[in-house]
């Protein structure tokens, strides 16, 4: 999942959220560095990647997407996974997105001191195309496409994104819709047992 799933399936916990933002960032053990509720969020993201990453659904939706991207086919089903959370918000959260957007925004600059050193370098650039709003919208996913084409190594090829998520688009929604509910499941008794 990209970013708008993680920062949502962090719940209203806010250390929670950070970790599970900057997360990435933070390899092996070193979420072991942070206070108890971020490193719950670490290893939350660290959940959802991994639950992700071998759920049939998603295998199903890279496969769509193999011939073309070959290994760089997962991290445009996160991204495409994310438009749907946006375009079909509604059903998943009380607040509109453009209001959690904005919150979320809020929360994030106001705790840039926890953020490691790449995302607070991204953070600006985040919120100046709005990508968290915008992922619900073509152009949006345009421009998340070409800026990841530019920054994943031999990624020129993620340009087209729009393009074959288009060929596909009925597919992946339905993919997206059963897999997030999966998801969502699976998160809550995970945060039970971080809660533990």
């Amino acid at each position: 999942m990209n970013f708008l799933a993680h920062l949502y399936l962090s719940g209203d916990d806010e250390d929670i959220m950070i970790g599970n933002f900057i997360a990435d960032g933070i390899k092996g053990k070193r979420y072991e560095d942070y206070p108890p509720q971020i490193k719950k969020g670490i290893l939350l993201h660290r959940f959802i990647d991994d639950f992700t990453d071998t759920h049939p659904i998603c295998l199903e939706s890279k496969i769509l997407l193999r011939p073309r991207y070959h290994k760089l086919a997962p991290i445009l089903v996160d991204m495409i996974y994310d438009h749907f959370l946006a375009k079909h918000w509604a059903q998943y959260h009380p607040l509109p997105l453009r209001e959690y957007v904005d919150k979320t925004y809020a929360t994030l600059q106001r705790r840039h001191a926890d953020l490691t050193p790449p995302i607070q370098k991204m953070l600006p650039f985040m919120m100046q195309h709005d990508w968290l709003y915008n992922y619900q919208f073509q152009e949006g996913m345009e421009n998340v496409f070409l800026g990841m084409s530019r920054r994943v190594r031999a990624g020129e090829v993620l340009k087209f994104g729009w393009e074959d998520m288009i060929e596909n688009y009925t597919a992946f929604e339905n993919h997206f819709s059963v897999f997030f509910e999966e998801l969502r499941v699976a998160v809550t008794k995970k945060m039970l047992e971080l809660a533990s």
